[in-house]
């Protein structure tokens, strides 16, 4: 397994035994290199794109640090793009793929550039993470990054006058994965294709759902490190101790048997800041014993509006703005319940770490919530199997009634630990995943050369975390082997790179 990704200065100074194998010219930001060598935290073979531009990033790899998209971001990842089909069409010592794999707009114009360098015998995946983030750029910069002016016309990556990368993913494409069942159909609609539903449509015979997967190693109560006492699914005593742990470091003051709710993602109207912060307050004024902690950052306004709800209300509500890993830990393993209104949501990966901890999510019935939160219902006792709690609408009172109903199973405790022991016992790891990728590199690769390696499983053969396309700045080249005590049809090492 190789990965590709662009040299950002921490990778590199990570980068360990590093080797120069190629040394590209005629790119769109002028001359790159290709540097092998081993990042610590992934295990296996690395091969970092270096650049001028992707050199100057270390912090954010997408905005400066006053927020606003660096300026050179289309030539940058248009040269990442690049780099990927010079691999693919055998101009460098790497080993040629059998399928490219592009995630998210900053690749999406490598399946487009393999039409373009007469790449024929490498077929193409486009995985879309966010329909809404689609590098959409001025229209005259097409000729720049390799796009002939059929490509960049209205039946190619033209997008209302400007030139989309993610748009020429979507229409050059082989296959095009989502990243969730649920959100597979929604784009497909004028409410969150975000424009694009008439081309999804178009390709909708090409799209494959497979739904993401987590960490389960770094998000497991039982082994996290970061949290004060570990617990599990058979002992949710040391919760707690956890939750007595969160207040302190929020500054709240310990209220007994008084429930604890989570704010813990982006302060932003995608999220519903501006639905929460007209909620919050009729709840924390029906329920006096309510308390609430947030952490995150988004649009100022938000952010404003939440430390002053955290004024109004000092013994109950408390407010981080930022965000770091042991105060995100800490949040999951001490919250009773997590708040996840959002209008949109591709697959949804906060629900799931708070599931893992026994929080209960209270969330918008959306893209990959829906399918990974089972709704408790409105009867008497939860639905069996049930998970958590999901609402329709956008309104402060479809927010305000789903909480209502959360709470009234956090009074009856033997209702709420049944919710909490469903919530655990989910399996949300990469393995089913990584089958469907890989069945997925198979079905476009029949040319592949059949090598069986013996391995207990898909997570031996190829680590779950590290198989599959996590950022959508990432490149790889990966080659998949196929368990032998585990005979699939159709299973082939397959070389795959992916961007």
């Amino acid at each position: 397994l190789t990965l590709l990704m662009p040299a950002y200065p921490s990778a590199l100074a990570a980068l360990q035994s590093p080797r120069e194998v190629a040394a590209l010219s005629g790119l769109p930001c002028g001359e790159g290199r290709l540097l092998q060598g081993r990042l610590p935290e992934h295990g296996f073979s690395t091969v970092l794109f270096d650049c001028e531009g992707f050199r100057q990033r270390s912090g954010n790899p997408y905005v400066d640090e006053s927020g606003r998209e660096y300026a050179d971001n289309a030539i940058s990842f248009a040269s990442l793009a690049h780099a990927a089909v010079r691999i693919c069409a055998g101009q460098t010592a790497l080993p040629v793929p059998h399928v490219v794999h592009a995630n998210d707009w900053h690749a999406a114009l490598i399946p487009a550039l393999l039409q373009v360098a007469g790449v024929q015998d490498v077929a193409s995946v486009l995985t879309i993470h966010n329909l809404a983030f689609q590098g959409n750029y001025p229209l005259d910069l097409a000729e720049r990054v390799g796009l002939s002016s059929d490509m960049a016309g209205p039946d190619g990556a033209e997008f209302w006058g400007q030139l989309s990368f993610l748009k020429a993913g979507i229409r050059y494409a082989d296959r095009i994965s989502i990243v969730s069942p649920t959100y597979a159909e929604e784009v497909l609609t004028a409410r969150f294709g975000c424009g694009m539903e008439g081309l999804l449509q178009q390709r909708r015979a090409d799209i494959v759902p497979i739904a993401n997967g987590v960490d389960v190693q770094a998000w497991n109560p039982e082994t996290d490190p970061l949290i004060v006492r570990r617990f599990g699914i058979d002992g949710l005593r040391n919760k707690a101790y956890c939750k007595r742990a969160l207040l302190d470091m929020f500054g709240l003051p310990v209220m007994a048997r008084a429930p604890l709710l989570a704010l813990g993602s982006r302060i932003t109207h995608q999220k519903m800041a501006d639905v929460a912060l007209a909620a919050l307050p009729q709840l924390l004024e029906r329920h006096t014993r309510l308390q609430v902690v947030a952490l995150g950052r988004g649009e100022h306004e938000y952010e404003a509006g939440l430390q002053a709800l955290a004024a109004r209300f000092p013994e109950r509500v408390a407010v981080h703005i930022g965000y770091d890993e042991e105060r995100a830990h800490a949040l999951h393993a001490g919250a009773d319940m997590l708040l996840h209104g959002t209008r949109f949501e591709p697959f949804g990966l906060t629900p799931i770490y708070s599931m893992r901890y026994g929080t209960i999510p209270i969330a918008s019935r959306v893209g990959g919530i829906n399918d990974t939160v089972v709704d408790a219902g409105n009867a008497a006792a939860p639905k069996p199997g049930a998970t958590g709690v999901l609402f329709d609408g956008e309104q402060a009172e479809d927010m305000i009634a789903a909480v209502e109903r959360a709470l009234g199973w956090y009074a009856k405790s033997g209702e709420w630990n049944a919710l909490q022991r469903a919530a655990m016992s989910g399996d949300f790891s990469w393995e089913q995943p990584a089958r469907s990728y890989i069945a997925l590199y198979c079905s476009l690769a029949p040319q592949a050369t059949v090598q069986v390696e013996a391995a207990a499983s898909v997570e031996t053969a190829a680590p779950s975390e590290h198989a599959l396309p996590l950022e959508p700045v990432l490149a790889r080249i990966e080659t998949v082997r196929v368990p032998a005590s585990e005979p699939v049809a159709g299973f082939r090492p397959v070389r795959v790179v992916a961007a």
